[in-house]
């Protein structure tokens, strides 16, 4: 009887592409997946390290499996990705229900780590190989209408608050060939939707086919000219006239843009080590705009980075009035011990007003965010339907181009269907409206 493989996902997309790459291995030594832990021979947590909850998440989860455990004793447990590259083997000593650890470079790795690991050790692989991109491997995706290809992994640049660098290694690209052929072959299994993934996804660079991102983005769309392409994430110092130039000329590249700042000052990104000024950010923002009417753009943002002071923050709120994002993704700052600044700078922001200066900057963005999907009321929108809305079997949801999200009647349409609606109402986060007849 085969064995069952049960993989639950934290964090990024870029964790659940590396889960269909690990279910793609793990198939191949003979595990068939499954959903479920209590049928599962082996479970695998895939977890992302970037938060400062991120172990005692996964602690959570590990102390769930114990009576599991307990009960099947046969039952193989294993922490992969961030987490444990992170923690190392000290992760062993905090659930003793842990058979294997592995990081993201160790995955061609796991079976012969299962294989030892039931015979009574411990085992681990946390080694950095700086080849590895997992290219030659074509992940194992459930049915669905998008997909992700990781392109690159690893980075190279040293944002004093992230641990990327020690998780994930060095940066290194994939060729662009193998892209290509996994782009080919997800259109012909029928996706509408490709997002090439990276850490810093335009620092890409095929140093044989002399590639960089702007020209692999502009190979993709024009090999799969019926499926949309969206790419994420991106880095400021990396977006050049190049890359804006392939979005424009490539009907089905999404017009949006996630540009992550972190913070509206240039002092603060200073001490961030971001590589940019605020003055430089919003010249990158002003070449995307003239470059490509109606983008829409995203961002991330941390509050109470270490001497934040109110006046900085105050410059990352007039930050989101200067640019207008549709959405932004925030944080409270949180230590992570290894990076510059848990070394070097004191964590002197209280709690309390990191949490109300983050507060008022999900406050100031939803307003933003409600005046603009505001803006659509009356419009039509082409949107790819990709599921059932949550809250009703009768609707699909989808999104457009410009990823905003859209709730519509469902007549007689199905997910993956390109629809014509028009919009109706809207809120800060969601487009509502009838497919147009």
């Amino acid at each position: 009887m085969k064995k069952k493989v049960c993989i639950r996902t934290f964090g990024c997309q870029m964790n659940m592409a590396d889960s269909e790459i690990m279910t793609a291995i793990l198939e191949k030594e003979g595990y068939v997946p499954c959903d479920s832990e209590a049928e599962a021979d082996l479970v695998l947590l895939n977890t992302c390290a970037v938060r400062d909850n991120a172990v005692q998440k996964i602690l959570n989860q590990l102390d769930q499996l114990k009576g599991m455990k307990r009960a099947r004793p046969g039952l193989m447990v294993g922490v992969t990705g961030c987490v444990p590259q992170y923690c190392r083997e000290e992760l062993f000593a905090m659930s003793d229900i842990i058979d294997v650890i592995a990081g993201p470079d160790s995955y061609r790795n796991l079976c012969a780590l299962v294989s030892k690991a039931s015979r009574g050790e411990r085992v681990s692989d946390l080694e950095f190989r700086s080849t590895e991109s997992y290219a030659d491997i074509e992940p194992v995706r459930k049915e669905g209408i998008s997909a992700f290809i990781p392109v690159m992994r690893g980075c190279n640049n040293m944002c004093a608050y992230c641990v990327v660098p020690f998780t994930r290694g060095r940066e290194r690209s994939r060729p662009m060939s193998s892209v290509l052929f996994e782009a080919e072959r997800l259109a012909e299994k029928g996706f509408g939707e490709i997002t090439l993934l990276g850490q810093n996804v335009n620092s890409y660079h095929d140093v044989d086919a002399k590639a960089g991102f702007p020209v692999l983005l502009d190979a993709v769309a024009k090999r799969v000219p019926g499926v949309r392409i969206r790419f994420t994430t991106s880095h400021p110092k990396d977006m050049s006239p190049r890359l804006i130039e392939a979005i424009g000329a490539n009907t089905n590249i999404c017009n949006t843009v996630h540009l992550p700042v972190q913070s509206g000052s240039s002092s603060m990104l200073a001490r961030m080590k971001r590589g940019h000024s605020r003055e430089e950010y919003l010249e990158k923002v002003g070449m995307i705009r003239k470059a490509l009417p109606g983008v829409t753009l995203s961002t991330d943002l941390i509050s109470g980075f270490p001497g934040e002071s109110v006046r900085e923050h105050e410059e990352t709120l007039s930050l989101l009035r200067d640019v207008r994002y549709d959405y932004a993704y925030t944080f409270c700052y949180s230590v992570r011990p290894g990076t510059s600044a848990a070394e070097q700078l004191e964590d002197d922001v209280p709690e309390s007003e990191k949490k109300r200066r983050l507060q008022e900057i999900v406050n100031l963005q939803n307003g933003i965010s409600r005046e603009l999907f505001q803006a659509d009321i009356g419009k039509v929108v082409e949107v790819l339907a990709e599921s059932e809305s949550r809250r009703s079997s009768s609707q699909l949801m989808g999104r457009t181009e410009g990823n905003r999200v859209v709730v519509f009647d469902r007549v007689n349409y199905l997910p993956g269907d390109i629809v014509r609606v028009r919009i109706e109402e809207a809120t800060s986060a969601t487009l509502v409206g009838s497919p147009e007849v």
